[in-house]
């Protein structure tokens, strides 16, 4: 089975890229999705955070407050790497049982979208990997863009906080340029896609 490990910088467009995947009939493994639902009251994430950072980031709801989350991890890379240790391998386990799971059925071809999938290591499990890029400038603007409550140091902070993306290109098997329009985005995956699906 192919496992094609799918990341990029933040406000890339790797979403996009993704869903795209799927429209194509790709089996994705969406690492935040899980972790998502892993951070849901009484979820084994939401137990590590309030562990890591105290009672108060949770809500009056008792959901956890994402938003002052990130204002802290974000600020202090210590805090943030030692969040990413207690958290990453419970994701991780889940992960592995998707692909497992996938194996098991006869699925050809999964995309494991992943944020941070050299930073954790995570391409160790695939057999590919994609990245999505755009040029800093762009991709700085899409994030002032895409989030209105931060301002340019915070965005800058959130990209700064993750492997350079000319690193991740350099790494790459493939790099999707997503500077163009979403068409065109499109059919470069498309394509992609039906080349990965051919050499299966």
């Amino acid at each position: 089975m192919k496992i094609i490990g799918l990341t990029g910088g933040i406000a890339c467009g790797k979403s996009t890229v993704s869903k795209v995947l799927k429209d194509c009939g790709a089996r994705i493994v969406d690492a935040d999705a899980i972790a998502h639902e892993l951070s849901q009251p009484n979820q084994p994430i939401f137990h590590a955070y309030v562990e890591l950072f105290g009672p108060e980031i949770v809500t009056p709801e008792g959901t956890l407050d994402r938003a002052e989350i990130a204002r802290r991890v974000f600020s202090d890379t210590a805090l943030r790497d030692k969040m990413n240790a207690r958290v990453h391998p419970i994701i991780r386990a889940v992960v592995e049982d998707c692909l497992d799971a996938a194996h098991m059925a006869g699925i050809p071809a999964v995309v494991l979208d992943v944020p941070l999938l050299f930073e954790a290591g995570w391409d160790a499990l695939t057999t590919d990997t994609w990245v999505v890029s755009l040029p800093p400038s762009e991709q700085l603007a899409r994030l002032l863009a895409r989030d209105h409550t931060m301002d340019e140091a915070e965005a800058r902070a959130r990209i700064d906080a993750q492997m350079p993306l000319a690193e991740k290109c350099m790494r790459a098997d493939v790099v999707i340029d997503n500077s163009g329009t979403r068409d065109e985005t499109k059919k470069c995956v498309e394509k992609l896609w039906k080349t990965c699906i051919a050499h299966t």
